[in-house]
């Protein structure tokens, strides 16, 4: 009972949704009602700007960071416990309490859970999903590639079976959130990065 502590405050932590806490304090609107409708970082710069995304990226993966230091904290050498606080963020952060279960897709809060559990995977598989998204301007795209990726890597690099499996669940989730992205790249017609036209992406 003692682990369902940073568990829960880490779901809690993850309902708070940045984009919106940000879009809420400068202008007084819901990034859910522009752009793309999805509360993340991405639609932020749509809505927002550069300023407030960069701010909302880093709090974001600040989230996955603190959720899994909780878990740490809380249980020093238990690593499922850290995992599934990092897991919790990002379903809060996907299914927020606060906002009526209307969240984000989870790719920046997710990041900040990798860096802190397997940095090394989790960079090789950056690398590629930055390269994917500056060739093709794809956010979406280099956002599954980033979670597909992440347990090929895992298993090369022989990480924990607790950690291969979670980065399996990242990346069911990452493929549940972005079902209609999904749909729009295969008949092309997934929006680009810095594109005018308002479709959702990541």
């Amino acid at each position: 009972m003692f682990y369902i502590i940073p568990i829960v405050s880490s779901y809690l932590l993850g309902s708070l949704i940045f984009s919106l806490i940000v879009g809420k304090l400068l202008k007084g609107v819901d990034v859910r009602s522009h752009g793309s409708g999805n509360a993340g970082a991405t639609n932020t710069l749509r809505v927002l700007g550069i300023g407030p995304a960069i701010l909302v990226l880093a709090l974001d993966i600040g989230k996955g960071v603190l959720a899994v230091w909780l878990g740490k904290w809380f249980a020093p050498d238990l690593l499922w416990v850290h995992v599934v606080c990092g897991i919790s963020v990002i379903i809060g952060h996907n299914w927020p309490v606060f906002f009526r279960f209307r969240g984000g897709k989870g790719i920046a809060t997710t990041i900040g859970m990798v860096a802190t559990l397997s940095f090394l995977p989790g960079l090789m598989a950056g690398i590629i999903a930055i390269l994917s998204i500056i060739i093709t301007r794809y956010v979406s795209l280099g956002s599954l590639l980033f979670t597909g990726l992440l347990p090929i890597f895992l298993v090369i690099m022989h990480y924990p079976v607790e950690l291969i499996f979670a980065s399996i669940l990242l990346f069911i989730f990452a493929v549940w959130r972005h079902r209609k992205n999904i749909e729009k790249l295969l008949h092309g017609q997934e929006n680009r990065l810095g594109a005018k036209k308002r479709e959702e992406t990541q």
